[in-house]
């Protein structure tokens, strides 16, 4: 009986083993079922990730669960803040370019074989090239002044070089010079800056011949002067001979001093404020003294003298400064008398013209001024005939004043002119300095 027992007991135990491992055994052969089917779907997942990556991105998942999808949100997030950091780095770059396109200088930028990258619109203006169809061309090509080759092929860029703007890029067909500066940057780049050095060249030349005419008109006295000087030194002359020279000697200081007087007006009238709007002066003062002074001219000017008219269709007052008002018309005046042939005829005339604006004029029977002329009258020192300039005491200045008066009142200034018919100076004053004289002032002049 006890044998039996045992027996049982160990078959029982036998059996239950054989079943625990039979069962153990499907359990880790579910376990490893289900851990390859996780892994395959888990490739899956990063597989389908890293095709959309592949493809720019584009359809990212953004909802289920697992790593992967909170991995794709945040490479999604990632790339809307590179997105976003790009688009405003875009936004900066045209606003630098768009900044370049307004500046009145040229700009192009050169690669390491000096062809274009880019320009902006001056540049293609200023060299005469296409901004965007000569892209990738040389730039050597394009321009052939022989000074801008050498200095671009030279690499010594430590100063500019100034051009004749190629004829395609002149403005009106007006000659244009520029100057050229390049700058290298990362590497064999280059940034080449152009600016136009035109006006700046004409007004070195003025300077200069004003500087030459200054001392031309200033030495011509001077030297006749220390003639006469060494003459009365030197020479024992009688009582009229010694007058003479000291009467030709005060002449060429007088004209000295007139033309020093001419120097400071034209400099004072570059330099002061703008003359006032409400400061009111009566043109029959103005011409009034304008008549005492033409008169007086030209009583010294020749003993027959001119016939003198003055007339006023309309009283009225001009808003400016009043010496710079006269010395303008003085100086229109003062020009017809002494170029007008005695016995010749100047007329001045001030009336209101049917706009409102008013016209003060001088007319001359003189001998007129060749048409080629006129557009240099206004111009300092400049002279239809020296010589006789000098002779009847101009220093050249006057009409230069007279434009500067004018156009610092916001009057124009007109010359008619024909050789052999006389001419006709006329300043033209707007609406806005000209008012009618006041009843009360009429009545008391």
């Amino acid at each position: 009986m006890p044998f039996r027992i045992a027996t049982f007991l160990l078959a029982s135990l036998v059996g239950g083993g054989v079943a625990a491992f039979v069962a153990w055994r499907h359990i880790w052969l579910g376990a490893w079922v289900g851990a390859l089917a996780w892994l395959a779907l888990d490739t899956w997942r990063a597989h389908r990730l890293l095709n959309v990556l592949r493809n720019d991105a584009v359809g990212l998942p953004s909802r289920g669960p697992g790593l992967w999808v909170e991995l794709a949100e945040r490479i999604r997030k990632l790339l809307r803040d590179r997105e976003k950091l790009a688009q405003q780095a875009e936004e900066r770059l045209q606003e630098f370019l768009a900044a370049i396109q307004a500046s009145p200088n040229g700009v192009v930028l050169l690669d390491e074989q000096g062809r274009i990258e880019w320009c902006n619109q001056t540049a293609g203006e200023q060299l005469g090239i296409d901004t965007e169809r000569d892209l990738l061309q040389h730039l050597s090509n394009l321009v052939r002044d022989p000074a801008f080759v050498a200095y671009l092929a030279s690499w010594n860029y430590s100063r500019d070089v100034v051009i004749d703007a190629p004829s395609k890029a002149m403005h009106r067909n007006q000659p244009c010079r520029l100057s050229v500066q390049v700058h290298p940057y990362s590497g064999n780049r280059r940034m080449l800056l152009t600016r136009d050095v035109t006006a700046l060249e004409q007004a070195e030349a003025m300077r200069r011949d004003f500087v030459a005419n200054v001392s031309h008109e200033i030495r011509t006295p001077l030297t006749v002067l220390a003639g006469f000087v060494e003459t009365l030194q030197n020479l024992p002359l009688d009582a009229e001979e010694r007058a003479r020279y000291l009467n030709l000697m005060s002449q060429q200081s007088h004209r000295m001093e007139t033309l020093v007087n001419d120097l400071l007006t034209l400099s004072r009238l570059e330099g002061s404020s703008a003359p006032p709007p409400n400061r009111w002066i009566r043109v029959r003062a103005l011409l009034a003294q304008c008549e005492d002074e033409a008169r007086g001219l030209s009583s010294r000017l020749s003993q027959q003298g001119h016939r003198l008219s003055f007339s006023m269709e309309a009283d009225s007052e001009i808003a400016g400064v009043p010496t710079e008002l006269q010395s303008a018309m003085s100086n229109l005046v003062s020009n017809a008398v002494r170029y007008t042939p005695p016995g010749g005829e100047v007329t001045v005339v001030w009336r209101v013209l049917p706009d409102g604006r008013g016209e003060f004029s001088v007319r001359d029977t003189g001998p007129g001024i060749a048409a080629e002329h006129i557009p240099r009258l206004t111009e300092r020192f400049y002279r239809i005939d020296r010589s006789r300039s000098r002779e009847t005491g101009g220093t050249g200045l006057g009409l230069a004043i007279v434009k500067h008066i004018a156009q610092r009142h916001g009057a124009e200034l007109r010359i008619e002119s024909k050789v052999g018919e006389g001419s006709r100076f006329t300043l033209v004053f707007p609406v806005t300095r000209l008012r009618k004289t006041p009843a009360a002032v009429t009545a008391v002049a």
